[in-house]
């Protein structure tokens, strides 16, 4: 494995009724706090009130900035530091998911910064100190509750990119499963494709000797796998919640990657998609990762038979390295579609009428990818396959 070193100083709370830490946590960090949230959900199902509650108990003066969309936009990222600017915001308390967290991010560096937040986003500028904020978590799906990533979109240039810095780690994430019940079947869906898609990245490495991070990834992967189907038809389980909840944290925290860079094209490709059409984000991993699989099994047709095997019970009894392979990504492919993920480009009336410009925005930093690096025309292969 290669050298390296981990840092998660996210203090993350876990369990039923714990959004009542609130009230020793917020304290610590000021008065003025600035609550941000997406489309609404968190009034229908009373989490909302009972933040909103917890802030009253404790005199905190809240600010509000709402309406954070589900691809966060760097337009509402720019109304929150102006929020925080003119009202010498103290704290950040995101409520929602992974969408919700990556803009708070957004805006708590960009709070601290004397230029434009897109600059932060786009790597002119480095995000060097932020506003403290927290999180209370409502969707399994990103992991953003517990590492320093984000990803924003500017609309009016249909660009998305990720971006991060240690300066943008929570000071503490609330996790509670019951917060995730009244999430619906897609979206549900999707989480779980996205944490399993998280997993994928950092599975395909060119590190050597890494037997317990692998082990660790197919634990994760088998662990998704094996509660996804009961989930969707058991929506209000708490046990169920509480394992893809759990895991949805564990596949993004850093604990997986130690000792080798993943992949992340796949992100890359989908960003450029939706930077476009603006589809869900796992919606288009969904499409894209087995394609991605295909086009570089060569690369290391044993990286992707162990997977088959291990991930996808995948008999290589009489096949070859790069047949067992191919089952498995097929098995991949047929287990996304059996809980109802899309599988193709056309499910959300994408053509090819834009594959180019596309293909342009993914390339726009030159070849990318860590396992394989992919040029243009990589890409373009990808997206057509995925049509």
């Amino acid at each position: 494995m290669n050298e390296f070193t981990f840092y998660n100083p996210t203090k993350l709370i876990f369990g039923e009724g714990q959004v009542e830490q609130l009230k020793e946590l917020v304290p610590q960090y000021g008065k003025k706090v600035l609550l941000v949230y997406g489309g609404g959900s968190i009034k229908r199902n009373g989490l909302y009130d009972q933040v909103v509650g917890i802030l009253n108990d404790i005199d905190a003066e809240v600010f509000e900035l709402d309406g954070v969309e589900p691809n966060p936009r760097l337009s509402t990222v720019r109304r929150g530091v102006e929020i925080c600017k003119e009202n010498d915001i103290d704290f950040l308390l995101a409520v929602g998911g992974g969408s919700v967290i990556d803009c708070t991010k957004a805006v708590a560096a960009g709070a601290k910064y004397d230029g434009d937040a897109w600059d932060l986003v786009t790597k002119k500028a480095v995000a060097s100190e932020a506003i403290p904020f927290g999180t209370v978590l409502t969707l399994a799906a990103t992991g953003s509750e517990m590492n320093a990533g984000s990803v924003i979109t500017n609309w009016e240039t249909n660009e998305k990119y990720g971006w991060g810095s240690p300066a943008v780690f929570p000071q503490f994430s609330i996790l509670d499963p019951k917060n995730t019940f009244t999430v619906p079947k897609d979206h549900t869906i999707y989480g779980m494709v996205d944490m399993m898609t998280h997993v994928f990245e950092q599975y395909f490495n060119d590190a050597t000797n890494t037997p317990l991070q692998d082990r660790m990834c197919e634990a994760v992967l088998n662990t998704v796998i094996e509660t996804a189907p009961k989930l969707i038809d058991d929506l209000e389980n708490y046990e169920l919640r509480e394992t893809i909840l759990y895991s949805g944290t564990i596949a993004l925290n850093g604990m997986l990657q130690m000792g080798y860079r993943g992949d992340w094209a796949s992100h890359n490709i989908e960003h450029a998609v939706s930077a476009v059409y603006d589809i869900p984000h796992a919606g288009g991993l969904a499409i894209l990762f087995p394609n991605w699989m295909k086009h570089n099994l060569k690369v290391n047709p044993a990286r992707f038979a162990q997977l088959a095997e291990r991930v996808f019970d995948v008999d290589p009894a009489g096949k070859s390295e790069e047949e067992v392979a191919l089952e498995g990504i097929e098995k991949l492919r047929e287990f996304w579609t059996s809980i109802g993920a899309p599988s193709r480009l056309a499910d959300y009336d994408i053509d090819d009428s834009q594959l180019n410009l596309m293909a342009d925005k993914a390339v726009i930093n030159g070849e990318f990818g860590n396992f394989n690096k992919l040029n243009k025309e990589d890409v373009l292969s990808i997206l057509r396959a995925s049509l």
